[in-house]
């Protein structure tokens, strides 16, 4: 793994110096896993692919201002993680589709490992989160998951909202111990802003 990060960081470095070389292999590095992950929430294989472009066009458009020298993993699933809730907050009401099935069935054996991680990884955060007390967990689905704000919520399960903040606070940091212990806490800033 450590050749993969060393390759990464000269790939950041030519980037920052606007080869396009460079941003082509870094897409290719992570195209396949943002798609997956941008179809487990949009289940649109059409959205999906527009938040991985649009996530490379922020990463192009803002290379000069990447702080990043070793890796551009979190940077590139928080952005595509923004991206997805300005999707789901524009369609909220909208049926789901079953383009997830049909892009999952034509994933070829070079990507079954980036499945498998991702799927390891909710199925992690699925456990840790049933660990947590009812209303953490209520709280922290209805929040991170489900994208409702701290008054939303409140008024949902009838809390006051600084009751809310608590409870969310105690419940990511609980998550956070767990997912950390897994091996995955870089991919929990997917779930905290």
């Amino acid at each position: 793994m450590k050749a993969i990060s060393t390759k990464e960081e000269f790939l950041i470095k030519l980037l920052k110096q606007d080869s396009q070389w460079a941003f082509n292999h870094l897409y290719q590095l992570y195209a396949h896993r943002l798609l997956a992950f941008a179809m487990e929430y949009c289940h649109q294989h059409e959205t999906a692919e527009e938040i991985v472009q649009d996530t490379f066009i922020w990463i192009w458009n803002h290379r000069h201002n990447i702080k990043q020298e070793k890796t551009l993993f979190n940077l590139v699933f928080i952005k595509a993680r923004h991206l997805l809730i300005n999707v789901y907050r524009a369609t909220v009401n909208s049926p789901r589709f079953e383009d997830y099935v049909e892009y999952s069935n034509r994933l070829g054996t070079e990507h079954v490992d980036s499945q498998l991680e991702y799927d390891e990884f909710v199925r992690i955060i699925e456990h840790g989160l049933k660990r947590l007390p009812p209303t953490q967990q209520r709280v922290i689905r209805l929040s991170r998951l489900e994208q409702k704000s701290i008054k939303e919520i409140a008024a949902l399960l009838n809390m006051k909202e600084q009751s809310v903040r608590n409870q969310l606070s105690l419940g990511l940091k609980q998550l956070m111990s767990l997912i950390s212990r897994s091996g995955y806490g870089v991919l929990l800033a997917l779930l905290i802003p």
